[in-house]
Protein backbone atom coordinates (compact mmCIF):
# COMPACT_ATOMS: atom_id res chain seq x y z
CA UNK A 1 0.00 0.00 0.00
CA UNK A 2 1.60 3.60 -1.34
CA UNK A 3 0.67 6.52 1.01
CA UNK A 4 0.77 9.72 -0.54
CA UNK A 5 -0.30 11.97 2.45
CA UNK A 6 -2.82 14.05 0.73
CA UNK A 7 -5.08 13.45 3.89
CA UNK A 8 -6.57 16.24 5.98
CA UNK A 9 -3.80 16.95 9.32
CA UNK A 10 -4.44 15.86 12.22
CA UNK A 11 -5.60 18.23 14.95
CA UNK A 12 -7.20 20.76 12.73
CA UNK A 13 -10.34 20.88 15.42
CA UNK A 14 -8.09 21.12 18.50
CA UNK A 15 -7.47 24.08 20.54
CA UNK A 16 -4.47 24.83 18.79
CA UNK A 17 -4.70 22.90 15.85
CA UNK A 18 -7.92 24.93 14.90
CA UNK A 19 -6.43 28.18 14.66
CA UNK A 20 -5.40 30.36 12.29
CA UNK A 21 -2.25 29.36 9.69
CA UNK A 22 -0.63 32.46 9.68
CA UNK A 23 -1.02 33.04 13.55
CA UNK A 24 0.36 29.36 13.86
CA UNK A 25 3.44 30.34 11.21
CA UNK A 26 3.66 33.37 13.19
CA UNK A 27 3.34 31.82 17.12
CA UNK A 28 6.27 29.34 15.67
CA UNK A 29 8.79 32.37 14.07
CA UNK A 30 8.87 34.67 17.21
CA UNK A 31 10.98 31.93 18.80
CA UNK A 32 12.79 30.97 15.92
CA UNK A 33 14.07 34.30 15.46
CA UNK A 34 15.08 35.03 19.26
CA UNK A 35 16.60 31.82 19.65
CA UNK A 36 18.75 32.46 16.57
CA UNK A 37 20.19 35.53 18.41
CA UNK A 38 21.53 33.17 21.51
CA UNK A 39 23.37 30.04 22.49
CA UNK A 40 22.13 28.88 26.24
CA UNK A 41 20.37 26.36 27.60
CA UNK A 42 18.07 28.04 30.29
CA UNK A 43 15.98 29.77 26.90
CA UNK A 44 16.36 27.02 24.60
CA UNK A 45 15.03 24.41 27.00
CA UNK A 46 11.76 26.53 28.26
CA UNK A 47 10.76 27.00 24.67
CA UNK A 48 11.30 23.13 24.02
CA UNK A 49 9.47 22.16 27.12
CA UNK A 50 6.38 24.27 26.44
CA UNK A 51 6.39 22.85 23.17
CA UNK A 52 6.20 19.53 24.05
CA UNK A 53 3.44 20.48 26.55
CA UNK A 54 1.60 21.44 24.07
CA UNK A 55 1.67 18.23 21.74
CA UNK A 56 -1.83 17.45 23.40
CA UNK A 57 -3.23 21.15 22.81
CA UNK A 58 -2.23 21.11 19.12
CA UNK A 59 -4.60 17.57 18.69
CA UNK A 60 -1.67 15.09 18.53
CA UNK A 61 0.14 12.59 20.26
CA UNK A 62 4.09 12.32 21.39
CA UNK A 63 3.86 9.34 19.54
CA UNK A 64 2.60 10.80 16.31
CA UNK A 65 5.44 14.19 16.92
CA UNK A 66 8.24 11.25 17.44
CA UNK A 67 7.21 9.29 14.33
CA UNK A 68 6.89 12.00 11.83
CA UNK A 69 9.32 13.97 12.93
CA UNK A 70 11.84 11.59 13.49
CA UNK A 71 14.32 13.67 11.15
CA UNK A 72 14.32 16.22 13.27
CA UNK A 73 15.60 14.03 16.57
CA UNK A 74 18.54 12.99 14.26
CA UNK A 75 19.06 16.25 13.14
CA UNK A 76 19.26 17.35 16.85
CA UNK A 77 21.66 14.58 17.36
CA UNK A 78 24.30 14.87 14.71
CA UNK A 79 24.22 18.76 15.48
CA UNK A 80 24.29 18.18 19.35
CA UNK A 81 27.66 15.21 18.54
CA UNK A 82 29.91 17.54 15.64
CA UNK A 83 29.42 20.93 18.14
CA UNK A 84 30.70 18.74 20.52
CA UNK A 85 33.58 16.89 19.03
CA UNK A 86 34.77 19.86 16.94
CA UNK A 87 34.39 22.60 19.27
CA UNK A 88 37.20 24.46 20.24
CA UNK A 89 36.22 24.67 24.28
CA UNK A 90 37.90 21.81 26.19
CA UNK A 91 37.84 23.12 29.77
CA UNK A 92 36.81 20.80 32.47
CA UNK A 93 36.86 17.28 33.40
CA UNK A 94 38.44 14.72 29.99
CA UNK A 95 35.88 12.50 29.51
CA UNK A 96 37.72 10.67 26.53
CA UNK A 97 41.46 11.30 25.15
CA UNK A 98 42.05 9.52 22.00
CA UNK A 99 45.00 11.18 19.92
CA UNK A 100 43.17 13.67 18.34
CA UNK A 101 39.34 12.87 19.89
CA UNK A 102 39.30 15.03 23.42
CA UNK A 103 36.01 15.13 24.75
CA UNK A 104 35.67 17.08 27.93
CA UNK A 105 32.69 18.15 30.09
CA UNK A 106 32.54 21.56 28.89
CA UNK A 107 32.77 20.28 25.37
CA UNK A 108 29.66 17.94 26.11
CA UNK A 109 27.66 20.71 27.55
CA UNK A 110 28.44 23.02 24.02
CA UNK A 111 27.20 19.69 22.13
CA UNK A 112 24.16 19.42 24.03
CA UNK A 113 23.18 23.36 24.06
CA UNK A 114 23.70 23.51 20.37
CA UNK A 115 21.60 20.61 19.82
CA UNK A 116 18.77 21.86 22.57
CA UNK A 117 18.75 25.45 20.83
CA UNK A 118 18.10 23.50 17.24
CA UNK A 119 15.18 21.33 18.62
CA UNK A 120 13.44 24.66 20.36
CA UNK A 121 13.76 26.82 17.11
CA UNK A 122 12.69 23.75 15.39
CA UNK A 123 9.76 21.93 17.44
CA UNK A 124 7.33 24.76 17.37
CA UNK A 125 7.52 24.88 13.48
CA UNK A 126 6.91 21.26 13.24
CA UNK A 127 3.84 21.20 15.64
CA UNK A 128 2.55 24.16 13.26
CA UNK A 129 2.79 22.37 10.50
CA UNK A 130 1.62 19.04 11.07
CA UNK A 131 -1.59 20.83 11.69
CA UNK A 132 -1.83 23.35 8.55
CA UNK A 133 -4.21 22.58 5.92
CA UNK A 134 -2.09 23.38 2.89
CA UNK A 135 -5.32 25.15 1.65
CA UNK A 136 -6.48 27.14 4.19
CA UNK A 137 -2.25 28.15 4.43
CA UNK A 138 -2.93 29.43 0.73
CA UNK A 139 -6.41 31.13 1.55
CA UNK A 140 -4.82 32.51 4.74
CA UNK A 141 -1.73 34.03 2.79
CA UNK A 142 -3.42 35.81 0.77
CA UNK A 143 -6.70 37.41 2.90
CA UNK A 144 -4.34 38.09 5.94
CA UNK A 145 -0.86 38.56 4.70
CA UNK A 146 -2.07 39.93 1.01
CA UNK A 147 0.48 37.62 -0.58
CA UNK A 148 -0.32 37.52 -4.35
CA UNK A 149 -2.67 34.56 -4.80
CA UNK A 150 -0.15 33.51 -8.21
CA UNK A 151 2.66 33.13 -5.63
CA UNK A 152 0.45 31.56 -2.84
CA UNK A 153 -1.49 29.05 -5.20
CA UNK A 154 1.43 27.85 -6.76
CA UNK A 155 2.95 27.16 -3.45
CA UNK A 156 -0.19 25.21 -2.70
CA UNK A 157 0.44 23.00 -5.69
CA UNK A 158 3.83 22.60 -4.85
CA UNK A 159 2.59 21.01 -1.60
CA UNK A 160 0.61 19.13 -2.90
CA UNK A 161 2.85 17.38 -5.08
CA UNK A 162 5.45 16.80 -2.54
CA UNK A 163 3.71 13.44 -1.31
CA UNK A 164 3.01 12.69 -4.75
CA UNK A 165 6.66 12.89 -5.20
CA UNK A 166 7.19 10.88 -2.52
CA UNK A 167 5.24 8.01 -3.50
CA UNK A 168 6.58 7.98 -7.10
CA UNK A 169 9.80 7.28 -5.73
CA UNK A 170 8.56 4.56 -3.63
CA UNK A 171 7.24 3.15 -7.31
CA UNK A 172 10.27 3.73 -8.77
CA UNK A 173 12.26 2.00 -6.41
CA UNK A 174 9.56 -1.13 -6.58
CA UNK A 175 9.89 -1.09 -10.44
CA UNK A 176 13.41 -1.36 -10.28
CA UNK A 177 13.64 -4.27 -7.92
CA UNK A 178 10.77 -6.37 -9.93
CA UNK A 179 13.32 -5.90 -12.89
CA UNK A 180 16.41 -6.85 -11.09
CA UNK A 181 17.71 -3.80 -10.51
CA UNK A 182 19.30 -4.22 -6.97
CA UNK A 183 22.91 -3.05 -5.98
CA UNK A 184 23.31 -5.29 -3.35
CA UNK A 185 26.30 -4.70 -1.40
CA UNK A 186 28.09 -2.88 -4.19
CA UNK A 187 28.12 0.98 -3.08
CA UNK A 188 29.42 1.66 -6.98
CA UNK A 189 25.98 0.34 -8.49
CA UNK A 190 24.06 1.83 -5.33
CA UNK A 191 25.13 5.14 -6.49
CA UNK A 192 24.92 4.68 -10.29
CA UNK A 193 20.77 2.83 -9.46
CA UNK A 194 20.67 6.15 -6.98
CA UNK A 195 21.21 8.52 -9.66
CA UNK A 196 18.68 7.16 -12.09
CA UNK A 197 15.95 6.87 -9.82
CA UNK A 198 17.04 10.70 -8.96
CA UNK A 199 16.58 11.39 -12.86
CA UNK A 200 14.05 9.62 -13.26
CA UNK A 201 11.80 11.64 -10.44
CA UNK A 202 13.30 14.94 -11.84
CA UNK A 203 11.73 14.01 -15.47
CA UNK A 204 8.54 13.09 -13.98
CA UNK A 205 8.19 16.48 -11.91
CA UNK A 206 9.27 18.47 -14.71
CA UNK A 207 6.03 16.91 -16.54
CA UNK A 208 4.06 16.89 -13.62
CA UNK A 209 4.85 20.50 -13.22
CA UNK A 210 4.22 22.07 -16.88
CA UNK A 211 0.97 20.12 -16.86
CA UNK A 212 -0.35 21.19 -13.53
CA UNK A 213 0.91 24.73 -14.80
CA UNK A 214 -1.06 24.57 -18.18
CA UNK A 215 -4.20 23.56 -15.87
CA UNK A 216 -3.68 26.23 -13.47
CA UNK A 217 -3.49 28.93 -16.60
CA UNK A 218 -6.72 27.28 -17.80
CA UNK A 219 -8.54 28.14 -14.59
CA UNK A 220 -7.57 31.73 -14.73
CA UNK A 221 -4.82 31.43 -12.19
CA UNK A 222 -2.78 33.15 -14.30
CA UNK A 223 -5.51 36.39 -14.17
CA UNK A 224 -4.03 39.71 -13.29
CA UNK A 225 -7.59 40.92 -12.07
CA UNK A 226 -8.74 40.51 -8.57
CA UNK A 227 -9.63 37.40 -6.93
CA UNK A 228 -12.11 36.19 -4.46
CA UNK A 229 -12.01 33.19 -1.78
CA UNK A 230 -14.66 30.75 -1.79
CA UNK A 231 -13.70 30.17 1.99
CA UNK A 232 -13.61 32.69 4.48
CA UNK A 233 -10.43 32.39 6.40
CA UNK A 234 -10.48 34.88 9.60
CA UNK A 235 -8.01 36.39 12.04
CA UNK A 236 -9.86 36.36 15.52
CA UNK A 237 -8.98 37.33 18.66
CA UNK A 238 -7.96 33.66 19.94
CA UNK A 239 -5.76 33.66 16.80
CA UNK A 240 -4.20 37.28 18.52
CA UNK A 241 -4.09 35.12 21.70
CA UNK A 242 -2.40 32.61 20.14
CA UNK A 243 0.60 35.23 18.98
CA UNK A 244 0.81 37.00 22.24
CA UNK A 245 1.14 33.70 24.41
CA UNK A 246 4.39 32.83 22.17
CA UNK A 247 5.66 36.13 22.71
CA UNK A 248 5.41 36.01 26.00
CA UNK A 249 7.02 32.37 26.26
CA UNK A 250 9.77 33.57 24.41
CA UNK A 251 9.81 36.88 26.47
CA UNK A 252 10.00 34.61 30.18
CA UNK A 253 12.81 32.31 28.45
CA UNK A 254 15.16 35.25 27.89
CA UNK A 255 14.40 36.54 30.83
CA UNK A 256 15.23 33.51 32.65
CA UNK A 257 18.24 33.22 30.84
CA UNK A 258 19.42 36.97 31.51
CA UNK A 259 18.88 36.79 35.32
CA UNK A 260 20.50 33.10 35.52
CA UNK A 261 23.60 34.79 33.79
CA UNK A 262 23.44 31.88 31.16
CA UNK A 263 22.08 34.51 28.23
CA UNK A 264 25.37 33.91 25.27
CA UNK A 265 24.36 36.42 22.28
CA UNK A 266 25.52 34.64 19.27
CA UNK A 267 27.77 36.55 17.57
CA UNK A 268 29.58 36.87 20.68
CA UNK A 269 30.36 32.98 21.32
Amino acid sequence: MIVTGLSAPRGTTSVLGRRNPVAKLGAAFVPAVVLMAGVDPISSGIVAAVALLSVPAWGLTWRDVARRAWPLALAVGSIAIGNMLFTGRKGGSILLDAGPLLITTESVAVGATTGLRFAAIVLPGVLAVLTIDPVDLADSLVRQLRIPPRFAYGSLAALRLAPLMAAEWEILGRARRARGLEAGRNPLVAVRLFSGKLFALLVGAVRRGTQMAVAMDARGFDARGPRTCAREIRFTGADAALLICSIAIVALAVTSAVVTGHWNPALSS
